[in-house]
């Protein structure tokens, strides 16, 4: 497959040695003249020293053709322009992006990018779930939807245990799709009451997925 990467720093850089060594094809473009040239020593004639936010650059790059368009650059607003040349100038099939701010995210599935990546929300994540409270991991976007998929535990001393589902307020959008205890699946009626152990699925709009959480661990 062939990928184009805009943002030559170390998350870029590894990612394309990454894709290189897993036998794909890229095209990184990177504005920086002294980190282009660091990454065509490393990887060899995989760079262009060129701004990503520049759609003639991206053409040339081939993102046309590319499976994706990944922006990984340290800025969120430079990262947003280049998903959106590349897919509405370059009609791209696929473009992601790492977002640094996961409050951003929302704004970037609004503007039709396909995917985000937020690294301050996937450790938070894994750290969340060493906790003894119970863990609350939103485990992937819905494309296109708006949407997120997660998954809570409850625990001792979760405020949610022993409610029912119906009582538990959770923000308009948002839908328990089914409990684990057990290992059994149980249909989330308005009146199963939640009890420590479970484990919940939960259907939200990304945008209030810090109402579920309140609703969920208070």
């Amino acid at each position: 497959m062939y990928f184009v990467i805009a943002g030559g720093g170390e998350v870029g850089f590894h990612l394309a040695k990454a894709l290189l060594e897993s036998g794909h094809e890229i095209m990184l473009i990177e504005r920086d003249r002294r980190r282009a040239q660091y990454i065509q020593e490393q990887l060899g004639s995989v760079v262009i020293n060129a701004p990503a936010d520049e759609g003639r650059y991206q053409l040339e790059a081939g993102c046309g053709r590319a499976e994706a368009v990944i922006a990984v650059t340290g800025d969120d607003e430079d990262n947003l322009i280049i998903c959106q040349l590349a897919k509405f100038q370059c009609h791209a099939k696929r473009v992601i992006a790492r977002v640094n701010n996961p409050k951003n995210e929302i704004v970037f599935k609004t503007l039709g990018i396909d995917e985000t990546v937020s690294s301050t929300r996937l450790l938070m994540s894994v750290i969340e779930q060493e906790l003894p409270t119970g863990g609350f991991l939103p485990l992937m976007p819905l494309t296109g939807a708006h949407l997120e998929l997660i998954e809570a535990e409850i625990a001792a001393g979760t405020p949610s245990a022993g409610k029912s589902i119906g009582t538990l307020g959770l923000p308009a959008g948002a839908l328990i799709g089914g409990i684990v205890r057990h290992g059994v699946i149980l249909h989330a009626d308005a009146d199963v009451a939640l009890e420590v152990g479970d484990r919940v699925i939960v259907f939200s709009p990304t945008a209030a997925e810090a109402e579920v959480r309140k609703a969920l661990f208070g």
